[in-house]
C-alpha cells in the first residue's frame, strides 16, 4: 500500500509453501484480510516470493494471466518480486544453499529472467519494480577462485541488465535487480559492494553492455546504475555493526541506487560479566539454532569485527566465559545474529533486537527518498522458539502496526 511516497509491502517468503498452487493459496488466505485491516479503500502490495519451479509453473498457460485478474478483483498489486531463495525455503535444511546457484551459473541467470518476465506483467502502470537477489556468492565459495569468478559473475548481471533496458525501450516499465549483500557473502558490507560496481560492474560491464546495445559507455554505465540496484536488507546491515545514515551517503556518493530497503530486524545478545549468568544465557540462544537457516553471528573487539559462519559455530566457541580483556578493561561480549526476529518486539526473552536501527532507517528513508519501496521481511517464523510463536496473521498485522508507526509523517 502506498504511505506517502513509499509502497509498504510484505514479503511473502514468510509463508511455507512447495509449489504455485500453495503460494496462491497463502495468498488467498492472508492477503485479503490484510488489505481489509489496513487498505480498504486502497490497492495493496505483495512482496512475492517464488522459487525457481514455482516461477516455472506460473508461467505455465493461462496462470500469470489468472493470477494478474486475481490481484485486480482483489485490488492487490505486485511491484516487487523475492528472488533470492532459488529453491524450497521452508521445511528442510537451506543452510548455505541458500545463495545456490549463485551469479556463476546460468541457471541463476534464467530464474532471475523469469521473475522478470512474471514482474513485467504484474508492475502497476506508474511505479517502478524490482526482482532481489542473492549477494552474488558466498564468500567462501570463491575466494580461491581468482578474477574468473568476478568476470563471470559481471558478465551474468550484464545479461539482466540489458534486458532490463530493452524491455524499458519496448514496454516503458522501469524494473531493477536488486542486489542483497549478507554476512559472509562476496558482498557482506558497504566497502565490498562499492567494490564491485566501481571495479567490477563499471569498468567491465559498461563495455559489455555499451557493445550489446550499441550505444556508447557513458549511456551504458548510466543503465547500469538504472537497472542494478541494492535491496538494503536491515538485518544484514546491523549484523555488520555498519551506521545506516553512513553507509547509505557512501552508495549515494558511489552512484549506487537502492531498489528497496527490506525491513528486518537481528537478535542482539549482551552476555553477562558474571560467568555463570553468561552460561545461562548461552543456554538460551540454544533453540535460536535451528538446523534450517544459515544464523551468522558478528563480534566487535578491539581489532575489528569477529564472524562466526553459524550461531551454532559461535555458541562452541564459547566455552570460557564470553567476557574477554581489551586494555585494562573487562568489556562484555557483544553479539549480533542474522536472525530476523519480528519487528514489533525489542526484547526476546533475555535478548534484544536491532528494532531501533530499522527505526532509523525507516526515518532516513523518509528524509532522503532513496527508495519507494519498503519491504517487511520477517522469514523465521516457523523456526523461533515455541514461546516466541503466535498467530500468523495477527503476528503480519503487528509488523505492520509497527512499521506504520515508525514511519514519519
Amino acid at each position: 500500500m502506498q504511505i506517502d511516497t513509499f509502497h509498504l509491502t510484505y514479503c511473502t517468503n514468510i509463508h511455507a509453501a512447495d509449489g504455485w498452487d500453495a503460494v496462491f493459496a497463502n495468498i488467498c488466505r492472508y492477503a485479503p484480510p490484510l488489505k481489509a485491516r489496513f487498505a480498504p479503500a486502497a490497492p495493496f502490495g505483495l512482496g512475492l516470493r517464488l522459487s525457481a519451479r514455482e516461477a516455472r509453473e506460473l508461467l505455465e498457460g493461462d496462470r500469470l494471466a489468472q493470477f494478474r485478474a486475481f490481484l485486480d478483483r482483489e485490488g492487490l498489486y505486485v511491484a516487487i518480486i523475492n528472488g533470492f531463495p532459488y529453491g524450497p525455503f521452508h521445511g528442510t535444511p537451506v543452510k548455505e544453499d541458500v545463495y545456490a546457484p549463485d551469479w556463476r551459473h546460468d541457471a541463476r541467470v534464467q530464474y532471475t529472467l523469469d521473475l522478470i518476465t512474471i514482474l513485467s506483467k504484474l508492475l502497476p502502470e506508474g511505479i517502478d519494480g524490482g526482482v532481489s537477489t542473492a549477494p552474488l556468492s558466498y564468500k567462501a565459495w570463491v575466494a580461491d577462485k581468482g578474477e574468473s569468478a568476478w568476470e563471470t559473475i559481471t558478465q551474468n548481471v550484464v545479461r539482466i541488465a540489458n534486458v532490463l533496458v530493452r524491455l524499458r525501450a519496448a514496454t516503458g516499465a522501469l524494473i531493477h535487480l536488486d542486489i542483497e549483500p549478507e554476512p559472509d557473502c562476496s558482498l557482506e558490507n558497504t566497502d565490498e559492494t562499492i567494490e564491485f560496481f566501481e571495479r567490477w560492474l563499471m569498468p567491465a560491464g559498461a563495455p559489455a553492455l555499451a557493445r550489446s546495445l550499441e550505444t556508447t559507455e557513458g549511456a551504458a554505465r548510466e543503465h547500469l546504475r538504472e537497472h542494478i540496484r541494492l535491496c538494503f536488507d536491515c538485518c544484514h546491515f546491523a549484523v555488520e555493526y555498519e551506521d545506516p545514515a553512513a553507509a547509505l551517503e557512501r552508495f549515494q556518493k558511489s552512484g549506487i541506487r537502492i531498489g528497496r530497503i527490506q525491513l528486518s530486524s537481528a537478535l542482539e545478545v549482551s552476555f553477562p560479566r558474571d560467568a555463570r549468568e553468561a552460561a545461562a544465557t548461552v543456554a538460551a540462544l540454544r533453540p535460536f539454532a535451528d538446523t534450517t537457516y544459515l544464523h551468522q553471528v558478528v563480534e566487535p573487539r578491539a581489532g575489528g569485527l569477529v564472524h562466526y559462519p553459524d550461531l551454532g559455530d559461535a555458541l562452541a566457541a564459547t566455552a570460557t566465559p564470553p567476557i574477554r580483556e581489551i586494555g585494562d578493561t573487562r568489556k562484555i561480549r557483544d553479539w549480533r545474529i542474522h536472525f530476523h526476529v519480528p519487528l514489533f518486539a525489542q526484547e526476546y526473552e533475555s535478548f534484544a533486537s536491532t528494532q531501533d536501527y530499522v527505526r532509523k532507517v525507516i526515518g532516513l528513508a523518509a528524509e532522503s527518498r532513496v527508495t519507494r519501496h519498503l519491504e517487511i521481511e520477517t522469514y523465521t517464523w516457523d523456526v523461533l522458539p515455541a514461546g516466541l510463536k503466535v498467530d500468523l496473521l495477527e503476528s503480519i498485522a503487528r509488523e505492520y502496526e509497527w512499521v506504520l508507526g515508525a514511519i514519519p509523517r
